[in-house]
């Protein structure tokens, strides 16, 4: 189960993932000293307990370290979003209720994401008859095989550390 950030913890990550490349308490500290008063020390604590939970790696540049996310805040999202449909008794009625949530353009989004992942490998096909289907006695080789356009890449594969991180 993936524990939601904190507040400071989130204004920190999304820095981290928003520059998209490895970061300093003082370059943190900084910007966040444009919203708010706050200690170096303080900024440095969690940085450091934020790499100590899994959610950054670390690299020493000089006296200091150099910080970077271990996976993407989308790959965190969708963690988040998988653990509340997790907790669900009917988790296709939660879905059904959280599709009726979405905007139309969170359910644009869905609909695109949904064409990028493509056909789910373990889904069964449904049990209504379709027009496309071919007769029982139509050799496989005759059937058209329709193009997906993916590369060949296994649907989700971004190469990102799966989240949330292994201990």
């Amino acid at each position: 189960m993936v524990r939601q950030l904190g507040e400071l913890e989130n204004d920190i990550m999304t820095r981290v993932w928003q520059w998209n490349r490895p970061v300093t308490v003082r370059e943190v500290l900084l910007d966040l000293q444009s919203e708010r008063e706050i200690a170096y020390t303080t900024v440095m604590t969690v940085l450091d307990k934020l790499y100590r939970k899994g959610w950054l790696r670390r690299e020493q540049a000089g006296r200091a370290y150099r910080y970077e996310p271990v996976s993407s805040r989308e790959a965190y999202t969708a963690a988040l979003m998988n653990d509340a449909w997790a907790t669900s008794d009917n988790p296709a009625a939660a879905l059904v209720h959280f599709f009726g949530l979405m905007s139309p353009e969170q359910r644009d989004a869905l609909r695109d994401a949904l064409r990028v992942a493509g056909p789910f490998p373990d889904t069964a096909p449904v049990d209504t008859p379709s027009t496309d289907t071919p007769a029982a006695d139509t050799p496989v080789a005759d059937t058209p095989v329709a193009d997906t356009g993916r590369p060949d890449t296994p649907p989700g594969d971004t190469g990102e550390t799966p989240w949330p991180p292994a201990r």
